[in-house]
């Protein structure tokens, strides 16, 4: 997804068990109105090397052609981010921090505690030997000095002025199957759950799954099979998610997420079953070329994503994968998905939106 472009290029039917069943506290009063209307939204990185007339030009082009928000990646520094945000706001846009959550390529803190980073089922850490790509660090939402680390950067986003949301991403597991358009990709045949993708086997998770369980899943016959396995990784990520969710409305902003087409697919495939967090918005990664799919499976993957979600106070709106699709296809990805309950679209990402494409975007708008 953004992901494997991003999961390359930076991207089941179980529900989620967690003890934590409130029901989601109500938006903060600042940010209630932020998604009453189809919103159209960028993700954008940044970087200290780019002058604020770069980044202002850049905010006043967005919103000339019918952007509303921009989701602003600056490796979680706050610093950065309280620069940005300003110029941002100037231009009539919103900002959403937009975090690399639980994988932390180079995090340079994490990086000096190994016992932090996930283990494969074939034994190998994300610390030294990564899955598919090198940038694939995935700390272990089951440690709780990780997710502590996680929590710190968070809140660290949260206290800037002038910020919407915290918006997580790579909120999930390494990617048990890869999207089927990706797979030549790395040589790749993937029929099954395999030991080199199927993770968490660290210490930190183990040793709390055993605790709950009373079962070890390194000496499991077919741990890849176990629905309490699964479940408690499904767990796991809820409680990152949730926390998340007190320290983004402890500082008056919303929680939004980046995360797979729909909750069933993004359970299969990442251990992720968002449609049981707490959350406001999410945004689902409708990358259709990635699936070998047509324009027309944009449509059908918000629908499902909207009818997951009934009866939930949260938003979905569909991420579209900018770069394979001509503007009319993208003019026709922004109908399709506001057609099937979509609450607006998310551009991946800002670099891909040229002028025929930003034109498009202004026309439909």
């Amino acid at each position: 997804m953004k992901r494997l472009l991003l999961l390359l290029i930076a991207a089941t039917l179980y529900t989620c068990g967690d003890t934590n069943n409130n029901a989601p506290q109500s938006k903060p009063e600042t940010q209630k109105d932020t998604t009453s209307t189809f919103k159209y939204w960028t993700w954008m990185g940044a970087n200290n090397e780019k002058p604020d007339s770069s980044y202002t030009k850049q905010f006043k082009k967005y919103k000339e052609h019918g952007i509303d928000a921009v989701l602003i990646n600056t490796n979680g520094d706050p610093k950065l981010l309280g620069r940005l945000a300003p110029l941002a706001n100037a231009e009539g846009l919103e900002v959403h921090a937009w975090m690399m959550t639980v994988n932390r390529p180079g995090d340079t803190t994490a990086l000096k505690h190994p016992d932090w980073y996930q283990v494969s089922r074939s034994g190998k850490s994300c610390f030294d030997d990564r899955p598919y790509v090198d940038y694939y660090q995935w700390l272990s939402p089951s440690h709780p000095d990780a997710r502590e680390h996680i929590y710190d950067l968070l809140e660290g986003l949260a206290k800037v002025d002038g910020v919407a949301s915290i918006h997580l991403d790579y909120i999930r597991y390494p990617d048990v199957f890869l999207p089927i358009g990706l797979l030549p990709k790395y040589d790749l045949v993937q029929n099954e759950e395999l030991p080199d993708y199927d993770f968490d086997y660290s210490d930190a998770a183990v040793n709390a799954f055993k605790e709950q369980y009373g079962k070890d899943p390194r000496t499991m016959e077919h741990p890849e099979i176990d629905i309490e396995w699964k479940q408690f990784r499904l767990n796991e990520i809820k409680k990152v998610v949730d926390h998340a969710y007190k320290i983004a409305h402890n500082h008056d902003k919303i929680l939004t997420a980046a995360v797979f087409p729909y909750p069933e697919m993004a359970d299969h495939m990442v251990r992720q079953r968002w449609d049981k967090w707490n959350i406001d918005v999410v945004l689902p990664m409708i990358y259709n070329n990635f699936y070998n799919e047509g324009v027309d499976w944009i449509g059908f993957a918000t629908r499902q994503g909207v009818n997951d979600l009934k009866g939930r106070n949260v938003e979905l709106h569909t991420g579209i994968y900018v770069p394979e699709l001509s503007a009319s296809q993208l003019a026709d990805a922004i109908n399709m998905a506001r057609e099937n309950g979509a609450k607006g679209v998310s551009f991946f990402d800002g670099n891909a939106l040229d002028s025929l494409k930003l034109d498009a975007i202004k026309r439909v708008k």
